[in-house]
């Protein structure tokens, strides 16, 4: 890996050079020996079950609509900025470390994540079957199924809250017996990251790098914990970060209150997931980037990425196992997870859907390789040419 003559900089023309992590089940580490970011999701469809379905996932749709994505834009100026974290609150093993300036382009990205209407919409064009629809299954949180007991898998050891339910969808985010009437404007869900880049190659849109994805978050404002300041509540003349708003003000977040993982107070109003538009938007008109559900980004998941990663416009690695989780969700909690800030990374198989898990997108980068090569998805879950 050479470098310029800023020592501190890494040329950008050079390939990362990065280690294999091992993502095995009941093996979750990486090569320096630290467990990789699995208590927000389960880590994979092997969690629940070895093998996979018969048949194959079906290909991506190949006809763009831009038309089509009607969802309100947030225009990112151009900015160098500080990106992972510079407060110490990196979790062991995702690789938030070290803080480094990235400088991007002026972009636009969707104003909130991709709703059920959002969604709807695209399948109704195209007929697209998710992945938990082919698969026959998703993972659900075991306070909101509302399937019948036989639908219901089991639990994955590292994440005994989730369950594998039978027919829980995007239409079905509890399983059977639920329904997404009313939740129009909620956050689709049960979306695996290979269902997100089908939408984006329908709507001629990408999903954000993790560099964009920070960048808006921030919105503007560079080395914060999270959008709105340092204090998860704003109580930014708090000696210590505070655990709920002062009496009277509202809930910055959608994430959860009370005993994890079996008694939620419902503090903020929301066992699950709120409408895209609940809460107050940052500087930039970006809504619930924290809390709420975790957003799929572009790259490739890395622990050791930032220690190469180049100053302008980084893409992620340039292959891995697992893709880029940014945001935190409803299941967030200060007594497990620490990944509900702008800094803050998780990961799982581009295969891998879960009740918590949505995404939003960018304008198409003329040079998104993910998009180009229009992939389709191959049963196990890899992308391929």
């Amino acid at each position: 890996m050479q470098r310029n003559d800023d020592a501190s900089e890494l040329h950008p023309s050079e390939p990362p050079e990065l280690g294999p992590v091992h993502n095995a089940e009941h093996a979750a580490i990486d090569d320096g020996g630290h467990a990789l970011p699995d208590c927000c999701a389960p880590k994979g469809r092997e969690a629940f079950l070895a093998a996979p379905p018969a048949g194959e996932i079906p290909p991506l749709p190949v006809t763009a609509a831009p038309s089509r994505h009607r969802i309100e834009q947030a225009a990112i100026p151009a900015q160098t900025f500080r990106m992972g974290d510079a407060h110490g609150d990196e979790n062991r093993g995702d690789g938030e470390t070290p803080v480094h300036d990235v400088t991007l382009e002026a972009f636009s990205i969707d104003a909130t994540s991709v709703t059920n209407d959002d969604f709807a919409r695209f399948v109704d064009a195209t007929g697209y079957r998710t992945e938990a629809e082919t698969w026959g299954f998703s993972a659900v949180f075991h306070l909101a199924i509302t399937a019948p007991v036989e639908d219901i898998m089991g639990a994955p050891p590292a994440t005994p809250w989730w369950r594998g339910v039978k027919g829980a969808d995007w239409r079905h985010p509890g399983g059977r017996g639920s329904h997404i009437d009313g939740l129009g404007d909620h956050p689709v869900v049960h979306i695996s990251w290979n269902d997100a880049l089908a939408y984006c190659v329908w709507a001629g849109r990408s999903l954000p790098t993790e560099a964009q994805w920070e960048a808006a978050s921030r919105g503007g404002r560079d080395g914060s914990r999270f959008p709105w300041g340092d204090d998860p509540h704003g109580n930014e003349d708090a000696a210590a970060p505070t655990t709920r708003p002062r009496p009277g003000e509202p809930w910055r977040m959608n994430i959860w209150q009370g005993v994890f993982p079996t008694e939620n107070t419902l503090d903020d109003g929301f066992l699950t997931t709120a409408p895209v538009r609940t809460f107050e938007p940052n500087a930039y008109g970006l809504w619930q980037t924290i809390g709420n559900v975790w957003e799929w980004c572009a790259d490739w998941w890395h622990p050791g990425y930032y220690s190469v990663s180049p100053r302008i416009d980084p893409r992620g690695p340039e292959r891995g196992q697992v893709r880029v989780m940014r945001g935190g969700s409803y299941l967030c909690h200060d007594s497990y997870c620490n990944r509900y800030r702008n800094a803050a990374r998780s990961s799982n198989t581009p295969d891998s859907s879960m009740g918590n898990g949505g995404f939003r997108t960018v304008e198409r980068r003329s040079d998104d390789e993910t998009l180009a090569s229009s992939p389709a998805t191959n049963a196990s879950g890899a992308v391929t040419a």
